[in-house]
């Protein structure tokens, strides 16, 4: 296996250690049951190694799946059927969330990284329908998704998550022109991405090289987010990582309005085809 491709991979169990880590929180964003077990010893020493290369634990993590969480949830109210998680890692929506009867969550990953999962979770009941699809995402995962009984004429919520930032500019584009084509109107796309300042911000260098090393560095990088999806048709809703973040009490940065160019930012969108 391509060595990028497993460590990007790993990625997934250090995001399970920091979820892990916000469920023992006195105060937690959410509560997940199923972290830890996930993260296993290789997640948590992934984390002790970023916290230690760059001196904070990641906070993005634990804001995003807050974020994701709720509009996730929200996507269900409107009447959303099936949820689909692309580049799913040590993700356990399937398995906490209160997802309602007939709801279907795909879960897109690499064969290896559902094996660990699968196994990690063993004996466990997930709270929906859940289909495992095993497939690299430079594959025809498409093809993969419908031959497990996706279709494209239901109501979909996507979710791209902690995922953009290790392709490239082609690459991303080829992402969202296929979850554009199997999309139906009124569809809802949720993503994060880092903006380009804060991509190339002093800063953030002691976690750019931590990435480097581990073999997974972050070569993608916008400022203009909503750009990504709205030349295809869709209507996109941009947030600033900082303002949950400050509302959550989970980050030390101002609050700087989104109409002020140059900032280092973090974006979470929600797009919603026409």
């Amino acid at each position: 296996m391509d060595n990028t491709k497993r460590a990007v991979a790993a990625t997934g169990l250090l995001a399970a250690a920091v979820r892990a880590e916000e469920s023992r929180r006195e105060d937690p964003l959410f509560t997940d049951p199923f972290a830890e077990r996930l993260a296993g010893d290789d997640g948590r020493r992934l984390l002790a190694d970023a916290v230690a290369a760059t001196g904070q634990s990641p906070a993005e993590i634990a804001i995003r799946t807050r974020f994701f969480d709720e509009a996730l949830l929200r996507a269900q109210r409107e009447g959303v059927t099936q949820v689909v998680l692309l580049a799913a890692g040590m993700d356990a929506r399937a398995y906490r969330l209160p997802w309602r009867p007939g709801t279907t969550v795909y879960e897109v990953d690499q064969p290896h990284v559902i094996a660990t999962k699968d196994e990690r979770l063993d004996g466990e009941s997930p709270r929906c329908r859940r289909v495992a699809v095993g497939v690299d995402l430079a594959d025809d995962w498409p093809k993969a998704l419908v031959s497990q009984g996706f279709t494209s004429s239901a109501w979909t919520a996507w979710l791209v998550e902690g995922l953009l930032q290790y392709l490239d500019g082609a690459a991303v584009d080829s992402l969202f022109a296929r979850i554009d084509a199997l999309s139906a109107p009124g569809g809802v796309l949720l993503y994060n991405v880092i903006g380009q300042t804060l991509l190339e911000a002093p800063f953030l260098q002691s976690t750019q090289q931590f990435m480097r090393r581990l073999g997974a560095p972050w070569t993608f990088g916008t400022d203009t987010p909503a750009a990504l999806v709205e030349d295809r048709g869709w209507t996109a809703v941009v947030t600033d990582v900082a303002e949950p973040g400050s509302r959550w009490h989970r980050w030390e940065h101002p609050v700087v309005p989104l109409d002020v160019p140059g900032v280092p930012r973090g974006y979470f969108v929600r797009a919603t085809k026409n």
